[in-house]
């Protein structure tokens, strides 16, 4: 689990650091799809049946609001229409002029899902918009997917009726009224709108409500009152819906729903906690649910150093992070001396987890506080190398001639020795 959440917080930080970038892209490549599926599902218009026609179009979608994907769609379907029949087209025009007044009137910000909702039912998979939206959205959204599904089974219906509009020659007004029985007369789609407007009304209401796993019990009630709308209505209406594809279908919205829930919803229920609190009007009883959050693992750059001292030892300088420099932070430094050739005494050996942490340069060692190479030590202040090249002036003291070698602090001052 863990590292799901380290996955989850890298896309996260991508996101949020490229989100300018993203959401064009986003925006193209769903443009793009529902541009292509019209033309695979109608392609009675070649002039729009291109690919450049559809790249530029998807292309003015991602940098324009969300609408504007909605209405290049109804465009190319319209306009694949009236290449069909001219009276099919009018009828979709006016269908598609009620259905925008109510969206746009009722829930402009879920109007994608017009568009949506058909390339959904496209790929089989047209169950994950009932239970999606009552997770993410409001119970406005019922008007935007009901009437995405209203498109699907209209465009459908026309699509259907292409070989019998041909039959009736210049008989306008028998097409209209093929075209209105056909639109009206479908069952399936007062069925699979009742699904859908029930679906998300029971999601959105159960996962609001202040239990444990409130986003899985909505999830799995969702799916249940799904499936037994499309059963009843189906048994009721005497309608030939696939039994075996709903219940696919629907296990199938669960998973991705669950993804949803990964990455929008993930809490961990056993660190609950609820508070109760007043002031001078209300009693407050809150319920605090804390998020599965997990700190994505950051690179440690190592930087390691190795010199040689008065005496011909190596001495190997390692740096964990931090400045270099004069006057930087020492911390995350650990010094190794002697010959790093040698078994035994290279690398990090002497470093807060190495072989020798707790040898002579431990605490207590012969190196340490209480060594002989400190305040006691021949080194030290009045040790055997106080008034020699070690001292305060000598070479390789603060004034001397190393004391910026390799670009940090003199190494080799009195101080440093001890």
């Amino acid at each position: 689990m863990t590292a799901l959440l380290e996955v989850r917080e890298r896309i996260k930080q991508f996101y949020s650091r490229f989100e300018i970038y993203i959401l064009p892209v986003v925006k193209f490549l769903v443009a793009f799809i529902v541009l292509q599926v019209i033309n695979s599902k109608m392609s009675y218009m070649a002039k729009i049946d291109r690919l450049p026609v559809v790249l530029i179009a998807a292309l003015l979608c991602s940098f324009l609001p969300n609408g504007c994907i909605v209405f290049f769609g109804a465009v190319f379907s319209l306009l694949h229409t009236y290449a069909m029949a001219k009276e099919a087209a009018l009828i979709v025009l006016c269908l598609y002029l009620i259905l925008f007044l109510l969206v746009f009137r009722f829930s402009p910000k879920e109007s994608l899902l017009v568009v949506l909702t058909p390339i959904l039912f496209v790929m089989k998979i047209p169950y994950v918009v009932p239970i999606a939206a009552g997770l993410l959205l409001t119970p406005a959204a019922i008007v935007s997917a009901c009437s995405g599904v209203v498109v699907y089974y209209a465009l459908s219906a026309v699509l259907g009726s292409y070989s019998n509009l041909m039959t009736m020659g210049e008989d306008t007004l028998g097409k209209v009224r093929y075209l209105v029985d056909a639109l009206v007369g479908s069952k399936t789609t007062v069925v699979i709108c009742a699904a859908f407007a029930f679906t998300i009304l029971g999601v959105y209401l159960l996962r609001r409500l202040s239990v444990d796993y409130a986003w899985s019990i909505a999830m799995g009630a969702g799916a249940v009152l799904n499936i037994v709308v499309i059963l009843v209505g189906d048994y009721v209406l005497d309608l030939d819906i696939s039994v075996g594809g709903v219940i696919l279908g629907t296990l199938l919205a669960l998973v991705i729903a669950k993804i949803i829930e990964f990455f929008r919803f993930c809490v961990d229920y056993s660190r609950t906690e609820k508070v109760q609190f007043e002031d001078d009007e209300y009693y407050y009883y809150v319920k605090a649910v804390p998020k599965m959050t997990v700190a994505a693992p950051t690179k440690t750059v190592k930087t390691i150093n190795t010199t040689r001292d008065g005496r011909g030892r190596d001495v190997e300088t390692e740096y964990t992070g931090g400045r270099r420099g004069k006057g930087s932070d020492r911390r995350g430094r650990s010094v190794t001396i002697g010959s790093t050739d040698m078994e035994g005494y290279a690398g990090d050996e002497y470093g807060y987890e190495g072989e020798y942490a707790e040898g002579d340069y431990a605490a207590d060692g012969e190196y340490a506080e209480g060594g002989e190479y400190v305040a006691e030590g021949e080194y030290a202040e009045g040790g055997e190398y106080a008034e020699g090249d070690y001292a305060g002036d000598g070479e390789y003291a603060e004034d001397g001639e190393y004391e910026d070698y390799e670009g940090y602090e003199e190494e080799y001052s009195e101080d440093e020795e001890s």
